[in-house]
């Protein structure tokens, strides 16, 4: 880690100020949830099936797992501020796609296009990486991930009612809005933070190997990618559950969504005060516990009919809760077993993460119909929580026998 001038407000010659941070994390993340209450209305706008309609979720998510992959390595190797503005401009463009778009093709294939909006995720997480050791790193990712929660609390429920009042493409009217402030924002304030590029970008992907060998990266990988799955197969299935089987409107589900991202927030901010002093393996497990118990909440209440929509999203707020707990502590792990490969390390975590979380949202959406109910995406989450707890147990396990996270030669 290289010691960083303090950050200024609006200085592009500073690390940038941890709410330019807030804002690229959370345009990256309001972009997979604003129009999610509009989905059945897309399906009879474009007179498609729902499994189809919801692949600008699963197949955005898909996209950008693979874009993580890349992203990392280009910022190690260029920096972090030129990677985020090339990002940013082409999801302004595709987010014009998809306004426009005509057929449900044409559509999807403006969403995926979207998907670079991904460098915030992946860049917000190496930036704090740049500027801090690993326990501050999952403090600061926490604070910096509570703040970009509240977006997505408001975001289902702002899209819910937009979709209602001017139809589906409101809700892709507003990240196009909100994305253009957050890219100037990018271009005023964020300096580069990256003061150790690689000396090629093919260097970069040699240096991978080094990466995959650490069983503790991947312990901390897959323990992300875990724990997000519960989330976004929730994601996939929610609006299915909500609908068909509750008769929810989009603006009601919206509005219910905001539940999960209180929880969330709460987790985050959690993380943030207690990461250093707890440690960042057992923040992990704790996550995982809570997030099961609140998968199992709703599995129960759904079993024994009380069919209610606090059934479906009263107990999500565990879920969000967990993930808050575990993500920012699973990341900062992530991106410090190799320090001098953060951007990659982010990029390939978040691919794990992503593509998990595109795969359970796709099983998710097809698990559920009318004879199935809502059990297949409770079981399905159940199931994913507690593999982020086995996982969690395997990195503490292997941190026993390795030096501290950026020394080992064995983790």
């Amino acid at each position: 880690m290289t010691e960083h001038a303090p950050s200024r407000w609006l200085d592009r010659t500073t690390p940038p100020h941890v709410t330019t941070l807030v804002a690229i994390a959370g345009i990256s993340a309001l972009s997979m949830n604003i129009f999610l209450p509009a989905l059945p209305g897309m399906a009879l706008f474009f007179d498609a099936d729902y499994a189809v309609v919801q692949l600008t979720i699963s197949g955005y998510l898909g996209v950008t797992a693979l874009l993580q992959i890349i992203i990392g390595p280009l910022s190690d190797r260029f920096g972090r501020r030129p990677v985020l503005l090339v990002g940013f401009a082409s999801f302004l463009l595709a987010t014009l796609g998809t306004v426009l778009s005509t057929s449900i093709e044409m559509l999807l294939f403006f969403r995926m296009l979207q998907a670079g909006v991904a460098s915030g995720i992946v860049l917000s997480r190496a930036i704090v990486r740049d500027m801090v050791p690993p326990e501050q790193a999952a403090s600061m990712i926490g604070y910096v991930t509570m703040g970009m929660s509240l977006v997505p609390m408001i975001g289902p429920a702002m899209g819910g009612v937009l979709d209602e009042i001017y139809g589906w493409q409101a809700g892709f009217v507003m990240l196009g809005v909100l994305g253009v402030g957050v890219l100037w924002l990018i271009w005023a304030d964020l300096g580069e933070t990256n003061q150790h590029k690689s000396a090629s970008f093919s260097a970069q992907f040699k240096a991978y190997p080094d990466l995959v060998r650490s069983r503790r990266f991947w312990g901390y990988a897959m323990t992300a990618g875990f724990a997000s799955g519960a989330f976004f197969a929730f994601l996939g299935g929610a609006p299915y559950v909500s609908t068909v089987i509750l008769g929810m409107s989009s603006a009601e589900m919206g509005g219910y969504f905001a539940i999960v991202a209180f929880g969330y927030m709460i987790g985050n901010f959690l993380s943030g005060r207690y990461a250093q002093r707890a440690g960042i393996n057992r923040m992990m497990i704790m996550g995982g516990v809570v997030a099961f118990f609140g998968s199992a909440l709703s599995l129960v209440m759904f079993e024994i009919g009380v069919l209610h929509p606090l059934s479906l999203f009263g107990p999500m707020f565990f879920v969000g809760l967990g993930n808050g707990l575990t993500l920012p502590s699973a990341n900062a792990g992530i991106v410090s077993v190799r320090p001098h490969l953060a951007g990659s390390a982010s990029g390939l975590g978040g691919a794990i993460m992503i593509g998990g979380g595109a795969g359970l949202s796709a099983v998710a959406g097809v698990l559920l119909d009318e004879k199935s109910g809502a059990f297949p995406l409770f079981v399905l989450m159940m199931a994913v929580s507690a593999l982020a707890v086995l996982t969690s147990l395997y990195v503490i396990r292997v941190a026993r026998k390795a030096g501290p996270l950026g020394e080992d030669d064995f983790g």
